[in-house]
């Protein structure tokens, strides 16, 4: 697209520079958009003509916007979190909320590499509002999630022709200082279980099998098979930070691969067994009008289910008075995984056991474990129950 030409117009007495230029059509309407541009020196004029035609002719000019980077950010969660689970949204809202804390009220336009590289010194250094002392630094994890975001954000408002190029792309995060974890062995496994009661032993041994936690708070028992031996993980309660605070979420397995069937061992058999009778005789002694039910495995003496954050502080509790070192109740689903690596339990059948659905290629297109590949799982974990 050629030039357009700068003319000389007189205004209040004084001579400016004014040019008019086609910058295509307008997404909405269709129709063309004209963009006049008034500077009080020719060479003003000819330097930001030479800018916008470039943009133009490139494909990457922007049509000058007032919208905030607050705004946008509304915007662009709206596209970016639809359909996706509650627990999704937020955590995709509190990433970004340091961004519409620090720089909301900027033009969007405006935005600078710098802004965004102060924002991330700020984080590091003070930018805590919760889950700690107000005013101490974030981790860089943290951090990294934050910019990880925004940078998505940029490369959309980049597409939607709102910025020219993506200011946050040359902005880096120190990295991550990985924890080194240390699960549990066997010779921790074998003691920690012996020390349950009735209870929580068959809860524990499903978690040292491998379940997330959330896959044990919401395992019900319509999805147990005691006859045949089988458990299927296709539930999960977990909770959500609201507003509020934390909220129960009931829903399905976190992935597709999460939903599967596994045969149990015949120690867990029996002791699901002695559950499902304990929860009756619960249930009878309640009464019908005080007790909820027996639907959760995982329940209260009243059938009332429990949440991942009380299972994880009763996981910390019995851990310390089995007298073993501490570790996480998530831990115990990397012990289960490096225990059935130990015991030549083939990888691929590891990871359908686990429901894993991120794999190397290989094994995610090519490999299938079959329902009598998984016994081998079954056999391991009945060797370290006995």
């Amino acid at each position: 697209m050629a030039s357009p030409p700068i003319k000389p117009i007189e205004v209040k007495g004084k001579i400016r520079y004014r040019f008019i230029v086609d910058i295509g059509d307008d997404p909405k309407t269709g129709k063309r958009k004209q963009l006049t541009r008034t500077f009080d020196l020719r060479r003003e004029a000819s330097a930001e003509l030479t800018k916008i035609m470039a943009g133009v002719n490139g494909g990457t000019f922007s049509m000058p916007t007032k919208t905030t980077v607050d705004d946008y950010v509304t915007e662009w969660l709206r596209s970016a979190t639809r359909g996706r689970e509650r627990a999704t949204v937020r955590n995709y809202e509190d990433a970004l909320r340091p961004v519409r804390d620090r720089l909301g009220a900027r033009q969007l336009q405006k935005l600078s590499t710098n802004d965004v590289e102060d924002l991330v010194d700020w984080m590091l250094t003070s930018g805590r509002r919760r889950g700690g002392k107000p005013g101490t630094g974030l981790s860089p994890r943290s951090v990294q999630l934050t910019l990880s975001r925004l940078k998505a954000a940029l490369d959309s408002a980049v597409h939607r022709r709102l910025v020219p190029y993506n200011v946050a792309a040359p902005v880096r995060c120190p990295a991550q200082i990985k924890t080194v974890r240390e699960p549990w062995t066997e010779d921790d496994l074998r003691p920690f279980l012996s020390s349950l009661d009735e209870r929580m032993r068959p809860i524990m041994m499903m978690a040292v099998m491998g379940l997330r936690p959330e896959e044990v708070c919401g395992l019900r028992w319509s999805d147990i098979d005691l006859d045949g031996r089988t458990l299927k993980v296709q539930n999960a309660r977990t909770l959500v930070a609201t507003d509020n605070g934390l909220e129960v979420v009931e829903k399905s397995t976190k992935t597709e691969a999460g939903r599967r069937e596994l045969p149990l061992p015949p120690q867990l058999t029996a002791a699901l067994r002695t559950l499902k009778a304990r929860h009756a005789a619960e249930r009878l002694a309640a009464g019908p009008d005080a007790h909820r039910g027996s639907v959760y495995v995982l329940a209260d003496e009243l059938g009332l289910p429990q949440r991942t954050d009380w299972l994880r502080r009763r996981f910390k509790k019995l851990s310390a008075a089995a007298g073993l070192r501490p570790v996480r109740l998530y831990d115990t689903r990397h012990a289960a995984l490096t225990f059935l690596s130990k015991k030549g339990v083939p990888p691929p059948t590891i990871s359908a056991w686990a429901g894993h659905a991120d794999l190397s290629m290989a094994a995610r297109k090519y490999i299938h474990p079959s329902a009598k590949d998984l016994e081998s799982g079954s056999e391991a974990f009945a060797e370290l129950f006995s």
